[in-house]
């Protein structure tokens, strides 16, 4: 067993990085209320931390290539429990937000470490098990995050949600040390700082812009203008790329189909399956007046089949080639969503978990396969490049997930109470902004008692028409991704084409393809 306490280790920080990303999904409402401020407003506590996930992994994936893996995992893992503990004290909304985008810098060297750690542990078989595990955590991670976070806000404080994390950080430190040795560092030219600067640029301005853009307006001089910085910062980091000797992200991995499919399943995987859970919290307490318990273990039946399958897919669906585990796992969850999509004004909680169930069976067939596909496609020095790249493509998905089906989320409760609310609702758009910002309790307490009712009912069908067009979106985005991985995704993505330079240390045999 002494073999498995390095992958222990390192699922650890994983569990507790993954978990954070949705932990704070049911504490919200809560954490409206203690530190003043909208619920609307505290979207960005979940988007600063998926977004500084995004915007840095290729960054850390980078530097743990030449300073070594272990040593920026246990590095993440000490700033990820400082980062937590400021969290866990913040007085107000902006210090809250600042310490959650530290928290994902910590995040962010953890995330970018785990999977080439894991890669240079183990071989063969025992790699294909072990990228099980470690899948079956990330695929139960995410979705057990509401559960956790309910129960610790409900019977303690949302305060904890943040503060959980410091005994465990320092056993996965303690356990780090311990049982996984150190590789010496390899010399190479510094970080790309050029293409991480303007990576983070495009990344963020976009989420920005898509959060903000109804408060602005959509043609808005502020809101194009974002949306114009951020495209300029792409075109910049696509051109710093290419003329780079040592890149953040060698652009040529693009040319192999199966690298560029594997890049577009991460991004839609993270928006079909998670991106739609603050939404469906909001509903569960705001509307269903569920505590942040029962709203958290609404999901569990998506978190217990993740952790199952995952835990299988590893063991039983080796030699499985990804394109169709990875496909495969994509269109179920798509077709998880389409289940959620049956939501009307009169459904409860119970009408979501065939369609979570679903969504996690998919997850855990995806999430692993995702991963040991990902390593296939470098060799050995560049595995912490491939790692971040996929990561990056799951975060930055999770962040872009929650700005665009916060988008979607409000055209539908706009559109319900115009068409169904003419003369009870004077203005739809700010009604709109209410519910979405938790208040529909207060929404219906301010209307007239002969109107009470009926603002009641408004408020519920609106939600539902909200969350059936959040549900839809997220549907067509899991089957598009499934699709395109059955199209493009093969066996092995195969090693990345080597510059002149690095012919002679790419010459080494490529890490394995994790059949699955």
């Amino acid at each position: 067993m002494r073999k498995w306490l390095p992958l222990v280790a390192v699922c650890l920080g994983t569990f507790m990085l993954l978990v954070d990303v949705t932990i704070v999904v049911v504490a919200l409402p809560d954490m409206a209320g203690s530190l003043r401020t909208s619920f609307a407003d505290l979207q960005w506590v979940m988007d600063v931390y998926a977004l500084a996930l995004a915007a840095l992994l290729l960054g850390v994936g980078s530097l743990a290539d030449r300073a070594g893996h272990r040593q920026v995992y246990v590095a993440g893992l000490a700033l990820f429990a400082l980062a937590s503990l400021a969290c866990g004290l913040a007085t107000g909304p902006q210090a809250l937000i600042v310490f959650r985008g530290v928290q994902g810098i910590g995040g962010a060297a953890m995330l970018a470490t785990t999977t080439a750690l894991i890669s240079s542990i183990y071989h063969g078989r025992d790699r294909g098990v072990a990228f099980g595990a470690w899948g079956a955590v990330s695929g139960a991670a995410s979705a057990a995050g509401p559960v956790m976070g309910g129960l610790l806000t409900e019977h303690l404080d949302w305060r904890w949600i943040f503060f959980v994390n410091l005994p465990i950080s320092v056993l996965a430190i303690a356990m780090t040390l311990r049982f996984v040795a150190a590789a010496p560092p390899r010399r190479g030219r510094g970080v790309d700082v050029p293409g991480l600067i303007a990576f983070t640029v495009a990344a963020g301005g976009a989420t920005y812009a898509l959060i903000k853009g109804s408060d602005y307006g959509w043609t808005s001089a502020a809101t194009l203008g974002v949306f114009g910085l951020a495209a300029a910062a792409l075109v910049a980091f696509l051109l710093i790329e290419t003329r780079r000797e040592q890149p953040l992200l060698d652009l040529k991995l693009f040319r192999r189909a199966s690298f560029s499919g594997l890049m577009a399943a991460a991004v839609l995987l993270s928006v079909a399956a998670f991106s739609y859970l603050a939404y469906t919290s909001l509903w569960l307490q705001s509307v269903r007046g569920m505590g942040p318990v029962a709203a958290g273990l609404t999901c569990l039946p998506m978190s217990a089949a993740a952790f199952v399958v995952a835990s299988l897919a590893g063991r039983f669906l080796h030699d499985v080639s990804p394109r169709w585990t990875i496909g495969g796992g994509l269109l179920l969850i798509g077709a998880g969503a389409f289940l959620q999509a049956t939501v009307d004004a009169g459904s409860t909680w119970t009408a979501l978990v065939p369609g979570l169930a679903v969504t996690g069976v998919g997850v855990g067939i995806a999430t692993p396969m995702l991963a040991s596909a990902a390593m296939a496609s470098v060799a050995p020095e560049r595995a912490g490049m491939a790692s971040g790249a996929v990561n990056t493509a799951r975060q930055l998905g999770n962040a872009l997930g929650i700005a665009v089906l916060g988008v979607v989320f409000h055209a539908g409760l706009a559109g319900a109470l115009r068409d169904h609310g003419a003369g009870a609702v004077a203005d739809p758009s700010a009604t709109a902004d209410a519910l979405a910002g938790g208040q529909a309790g207060a929404v219906v307490a301010q209307a007239g008692p002969a109107q009470r009712d009926l603002i009641g009912q408004l408020v519920h069908e609106a939600f539902a028409a909200g969350l059936r067009q959040t549900f839809l979106v997220s549907g067509v985005l899991g089957i598009l991704g499934g699709l395109v991985a059955l199209a493009l995704v093969r066996r092995s993505a195969g090693p990345a084409p080597a510059r002149p330079q690095q012919a002679q240390a790419q010459a080494a045999p490529p890490v394995p393809a994790a059949r699955g």
